[in-house]
């Protein structure tokens, strides 16, 4: 009876045992024991910008880039301007002052200007809230220059602004493309005032109408020690 007793409980063990390592190898093996896996929880989205804000955060780049091609081209301008006169060894040489007139109506709205000399950038300026069409003057290059014929390259932009009856002319575009040819004698200034007007009469079709003319001056150059002089 003793060795019956004690059999079976050797079995009981023995059974025991092999049902615990049986459940101990159907654990998944990166499964820490007792303890289930936890799914990682997944990333937040990244935040998404909505169509106005990225259209507002465009048009500022934009503007940025134009503003730092505007300072490029005024600078290689004047480089090259100040090399010709270098490498032409005049020392005295002269100096051209250009600058623009605004005398359009308020029917257009000045937004874009670019201006050219002997083929090299000296000033470009955009502006859609067209408050380059509020300055009634302002400069576009003043410096010296090497004595010579130069030619003048302009273009201007205007939108339409009415209202009223006049309304339509919002949506429309005008652009004015002119070249002109002046002379800087040696030793000499030489000032060309770029006016843009409007030409013809009533009658005359909206599309017509914007122009551009120049007044030229050629004065004698003044010395800073001749001005002293005169002070005295």
């Amino acid at each position: 009876m003793r060795r019956t007793i004690a059999l079976s409980v050797t079995l009981v063990c023995i059974w025991g045992a092999t049902a615990a390592a049986q459940a101990e190898g159907t654990r998944p093996p990166d499964a820490p024991s007792g303890k289930s896996a936890t799914p990682a929880a997944p990333a937040p989205p990244a935040e998404s910008i909505d169509a106005g804000t990225y259209a507002v955060r465009l048009r500022d780049l934009e503007q940025r880039i134009n503003e730092l091609k505007e300072q490029i081209f005024r600078s290689k301008a004047r480089l090259s301007l100040l090399a010709e006169t270098v490498l032409e060894g005049v020392v005295g040489g002269g100096q051209a002052v250009i600058l623009h007139e605004n005398r359009m109506s308020q029917s257009y709205k000045l937004v874009r200007v670019v201006y050219a000399l002997d083929g090299a950038p000296i000033f470009t300026k955009a502006d859609e809230e067209g408050s380059l069409g509020d300055q009634q003057e302002f400069e576009i290059y003043n410096g010296s220059i090497v004595p010579g014929e130069h030619t003048l390259t302009v273009n201007l932009e205007y939108r339409g602004h009415g209202y009223g009856v006049f309304a339509y002319l919002k949506g429309y575009r005008f652009k004015v493309r002119s070249t002109y040819t002046f002379a800087v004698p040696e030793g000499r200034v030489s000032t060309v005032h770029v006016v843009g007007y409007e030409k013809g009469g009533p009658t005359t079709p909206l599309e017509e109408r914007p122009a551009v003319r120049y007044i030229e001056r050629v004065e004698r150059q003044v010395r800073p020690e001749a001005s002293g002089e005169g002070d005295r």
